[in-house]
């Protein structure tokens, strides 16, 4: 829950996991901001999903915010979570139907150069992973660096925001690593630990590398030459722990 003083009324983020088409799970993070003068007044209201499009998230907000002008002076936020809960597919099929028209004519130009942070808890086949994600990176014409640090694994990338995206689906749905009976299987441990767009303090990389840290200050060095030093002291302090 997130607090803000009584002038601004208060603000908190739910996380819910929807069961959506072919049964995947769609985990919503929503932010509600409730104004001092709410229910009488709406909500504020931001949807982000890492499995929806940008125009997706937006058609949630849209609906939720219709829902929520039934709802005018009641307390509506467990109103909303229920029916986002209920209707999300419907949304997300309408959603897309007009998604795929636009996407025709916008390919390519999709918001700037992206920087995606992971965290990943392991690799059992570490030469064949590397491999996957060298080549991933490569495909997508993604820059930035695969780190090793200690039992750390971090991979940083940036390029555009529609091949970030992709890169995120490749990483989640391919075999990409094996268990311990050494069957292939896919990456379940990754985390995102940041997901953003290139601000101009940023220096951009040229490549895709491969590298290993002896230390966690060299590893901070890699961050601080390419203008990441608030990334790094935000993500990676506490993955040294």
């Amino acid at each position: 829950f997130l607090y803000f003083p009584e002038t601004h009324g208060i603000s908190f983020r739910i996380q819910i996991s929807v069961k959506e088409l072919l049964d995947k799970d769609i985990l919503l993070k929503l932010l509600f901001h409730l104004p001092v003068s709410y229910p009488s007044t709406l909500p504020d209201i931001s949807v982000n999903s890492d499995q929806l499009t940008r125009a997706q998230c937006l058609d949630v907000k849209e609906k939720l915010l219709e829902q929520a002008k039934k709802h005018l002076s009641q307390p509506m936020v467990h109103d909303l979570i229920l029916w986002v809960q209920q209707h999300l597919e419907g949304v997300i099929k309408q959603s897309v139907t007009v998604c795929n028209e636009k996407n025709t004519l916008s390919k390519g130009t999709e918001d700037g150069i992206w920087m995606l942070l992971l965290h990943l808890d392991h690799m059992r086949a570490k030469a064949k992973y590397v491999k996957t994600v060298e080549k991933w990176a490569s495909n997508l014409r993604l820059t930035g660096r695969l780190m090793f640090m200690g039992k750390i694994i971090l991979i940083l990338l940036q390029g555009d925001r529609s091949s970030i995206k992709e890169y995120l689906i490749l990483q989640k749905t391919s075999k990409v690593d094996v268990d311990s009976s050494g069957k292939k299987c896919k990456e379940k441990m990754m985390r995102i630990l940041c997901e953003t767009e290139v601000q101009s303090q940023h220096k951009r990389f040229q490549t895709f590398e491969v590298k290993e840290y002896s230390t966690p200050e060299e590893l901070q060095k890699e961050f601080e030459t390419a203008g990441l030093t608030t990334l790094f002291s935000e993500f990676v302090p506490p993955l040294l722990k």
